[in-house]
């Protein structure tokens, strides 16, 4: 969607361009039922001075409601209607208007200019240039574009670019065991191609996460999408390109850092999309401080050296290793199938057929507390001294994956997550043939969506210097 070709002052009225503008706020899903055709008469498209242009838009918006004054047969012949004319170019003032929007400061609805648009509204660039919509409108689109997606049982999808579709780096940080990927004659190219993008232009280059092109196109069938990244809008705009070369999965739905509305924090506030119907994919938790509930975390996409680096990680990376995700057991494969589940509980037609009465956001619930259920776990020297268990990030991800958590062991203690075999509870552990694991067994469950062998994860001994 762009309503870059148009604009209030290219229409023939604002009360047209008003139409016009819901029209193209509707084409942002594709699920939308076929709009009736509207014509449009185009008036002063050569007009360049932006102030002269607003000013026609008010006086033909004026002169179209005293055309209806002038049209209407007095009884008695009577001719009043030259007094009627001035107050009915009088009222074009008083009107009340609820100004739904503003493009540069003009009402798209009334075409009446302001100083200040910003109080009670929200900016969606990202849609068209200067756009800001009243949160009245903003509730208005949501609950209609609500109705046209529950109609064709869809959900709304937001996905975060960097380490969760894509993984980027400049050419300058590219590490020596990178230079492969440089190479044109290197055999490892043949692999990567369709997945590797050199942008010279942007001076980085870019790898696709694997599995993305058909994660794509098989979340588009139950999800309308959007693209939501802190990153600036021309590498946003560059990466959905890759993404989505035909603009069929996110058209203009591309959020960037500049459309936040609070620094280092990304929201729901800017995606025309009810809430209790989003699921985000994200690999950083922090910045959805207030949206945790529609949040599926996703493990981070390390395929550069730099991102590895920056990340704290001392291990080589997935190029340095010449090596990649799976592409069919990998992440995006994994939470495609969680993001089904999650769709077919929502649609489930045994609950009836009242779909806007539910909450995408407790079937996710649901579907995150079966991974852990029937794990009873108890944590030793994870925590820090004094620390209050229950706040940490680890006990209440294993409560929200469905465990019990407590801090001391007993009969129905099934799980021990330690950092050190040699602790009181770790011995323990061992003693009573409890799974003793180490903390990334909780993670890789909360990634992976399943219980995984706990064999896998086990805890080592710590030396301690004397």
């Amino acid at each position: 969607m762009s309503l870059d070709d148009e604009s209030p002052v290219n229409s023939s009225s604002s009360d047209d361009f008003a139409a016009f503008l819901d029209a193209e706020l509707d084409s942002t899903s594709d699920t939308n039922p076929q709009q009736e055709e509207e014509k449009q008469e185009s008036d002063d498209d050569d007009a360049e001075d932006n102030d002269d242009e607003i000013n026609a838009v008010i006086e033909r918006t004026k002169r179209r409601k005293i055309s209806v004054v002038d049209d209407t047969e007095e009884p008695n012949g009577s001719t009043s209607h030259i007094v009627q004319t001035k107050v009915t170019e009088t009222s074009v003032k008083v009107d009340i208007c609820i100004h739904p929007g503003f493009i540069g400061g003009m009402c798209i609805k009334c075409g009446e200019k302001t100083d200040d648009d910003t109080q009670s509204s929200v900016a969606f660039g990202y849609i068209h240039k200067d756009l800001r919509l009243a949160n009245d409108e903003i509730a208005r689109l949501r609950d209609r574009d609500l109705k046209n997606l529950l109609r064709h049982k869809k959900l709304y999808l937001v996905l975060d670019l960097d380490h969760t579709l894509l993984n980027s780096t400049r050419f300058s940080d590219l590490a020596q065991d990178e230079g492969y990927l440089l190479d044109p004659n290197d055999p490892m190219r043949d692999a990567l191609k369709g997945s590797l993008f050199k942008l010279p232009f942007m001076n980085m280059v870019t790898k696709l996460r694997p599995f993305v092109h058909t994660f794509l196109k098989e979340a588009s069938n139950y999800f309308e999408m959007y693209i939501y990244t802190m990153g600036e809008r021309a590498y946003a705009l560059e990466m959905a390109n890759l993404l989505d070369p035909g603009r069929v999965y996110f058209d203009s739905k591309v959020i960037a850092q500049g459309d936040c509305t609070q620094t280092h924090q990304k929201g729901l506030d800017v995606v025309l999309g009810q809430e209790n119907a989003v699921l985000i994919l994200d690999d950083t938790e922090q910045v959805w401080s207030k949206h945790k509930d529609n949040l599926i975390s996703m493990e981070r996409y390390h395929f550069f050296a730099s991102s590895c680096k920056q990340f704290g990680y001392k291990s080589k990376s997935l190029s340095e290793l010449r090596s990649d995700e799976s592409d069919t057991d990998g992440a995006l494969a994994t939470v495609l199938k969680v993001l089904k589940r999650v769709h077919n509980m929502f649609y489930d037609s045994e609950l009836g057929e009242n779909f806007a009465g539910r909450d995408a956001r407790q079937m996710l619930r649901a579907v995150r507390s079966e991974v852990l259920k029937g794990c009873k776990i108890v944590f030793s020297r994870v925590f820090p001294t004094k620390f209050q268990a229950e706040n940490h990030h680890l006990w209440m991800l294993a409560e929200r994956l469905g465990a019990t958590c407590s801090t001391e062991v007993d009969s129905s203690v099934t799980h021990v997550i330690s950092t050190d075999i040699g602790t009181e509870k770790s011995r323990w552990a061992i003693q009573e043939n409890k799974f003793l694991v180490e903390p990334r067994w909780l993670e890789a469950a909360n990634f992976l969506w399943q219980r995984l062998p706990e064999e896998s994860f086990p805890v080592k001994d710590v030396k301690v210097n004397h």
